[in-house]
């Protein structure tokens, strides 16, 4: 199967070795003509994905048309804050979509001005088109050498053609499970990104593993409110795309969003973190737009709260920290 991975950084260098690997002819694309000429002449993402040889048999690629005109599945790679702008590139720069089986989304995300979801974006761009979410654990680095991984495909309709393509893109290292929950999948992977923040701020602060397991599972029920609040089913944010892809971006080393809540712990400004970041962080912009979201749904959200007001109007994090402790107790569940 022909496939294009539109976004050359870590995750999308990585999807484009692992489909290699299913027996796929691939074209990585990244954004920039200067990246794909590195990309070209090294053989290697060392910027983003550094440490893993690019096959001969992965084209690089620039030009959309031409890489688009083969695809049938296409991956689109960048950060949420890229996908309107690629999406308003591939309208003027090829005659459209309609021939790919599938898109799938990779990012996890909010744009900040409209407050949309990728899948929203991109479904404004292509209304015809099949469009999914692939989503979960999965850290560029180990997908890239091989390392058991599972995900979850969200799309609209689980009909025999995604249950192939499902099949096309898993191997004995690589195991992905079908959904049609497009929502939960979708703000769990945005959520987490979120939480994780909160996370790292627990690593930074120096809390304990008492607090960090306790912000965990309490952030994990205000995961799931939240979640359900925008349509996703309850089991979804207990599966690979909620629980499995929290945990994971909450505790690893490589994790930006943690990263950062760490470095805010330690006791760095948000914006002078972000100036020094060559990669994106996604959580900082979301928590912004679901701290808007929340409010006109009038949701109990102490969690998101506190951490917009330590991110965007610098409140001090033992304040934030002392407020949460306070709180009116109350029963568990």
């Amino acid at each position: 199967m022909n496939s294009c991975v539109l976004g050359a950084g870590a995750w999308g260098t990585a999807m484009a070795l692992h489909l290699l690997k299913c027996g796929h002819s691939v074209s990585l694309v990244p954004r920039r003509i200067e990246h794909a000429m590195e990309l070209t002449s090294n053989r290697e993402n060392k910027a983003y994905l550094n440490g893993f040889k690019l096959p001969k048999s992965l084209q690089i690629g620039y030009e959309l048309e031409p890489v688009l005109m083969e695809a049938e599945i296409l991956f689109l790679a960048c950060p949420s804050k890229g996908l309107r702008p690629i999406c308003e590139k591939i309208q003027s720069d090829t005659k459209g979509l309609n021939h790919i089986k599938l898109v799938l989304i990779l990012s996890k995300g909010l744009e900040k001005d409209s407050l949309k979801m990728p899948y929203e974006i991109v479904k404004e761009y292509f209304p015809a088109v099949r469009i999914g979410i692939l989503s979960g654990p999965s850290f560029a680095s180990e997908v890239a050498k091989g390392c058991p991984t599972a995900l979850s495909l969200a799309v609209e309709i689980c009909s025999p053609i995604m249950e192939n393509i499902q099949r096309s893109i898993s191997n004995e290292r690589f195991r992905i499970y079908l959904t049609d929950d497009l929502k939960g999948v979708e703000i769990g992977g945005i959520l987490k990104n979120i939480y994780s923040i909160g996370a790292g701020l627990c690593d930074g602060l120096e809390l304990g593993d008492n607090a960090k397991s306790a912000f965990i599972t309490r952030a994990m029920c205000e995961l799931v409110s939240i979640g359900k609040s925008f349509g996703g089913r309850k089991e979804t944010f207990y599966g690979l795309s909620g629980f499995g892809d929290f945990i994971a971006t909450c505790s690893g080393d490589w994790s930006r969003n943690r990263s950062f809540g760490e470095s805010i712990g330690k006791g760095l400004k948000p914006n002078n973190i972000l100036e020094n970041q060559k990669t994106v962080v996604e959580g900082y912009v979301s928590v912004e737009c679901l701290y808007k979201i929340v409010r006109s749904k009038s949701l109990d959200t102490p969690i998101l709260d506190e951490l917009y007001q330590i991110l965007y109007k610098e409140k001090s994090t033992n304040l934030a920290l002392n407020e949460l402790m306070e709180r009116d107790l109350k029963t568990e569940f």
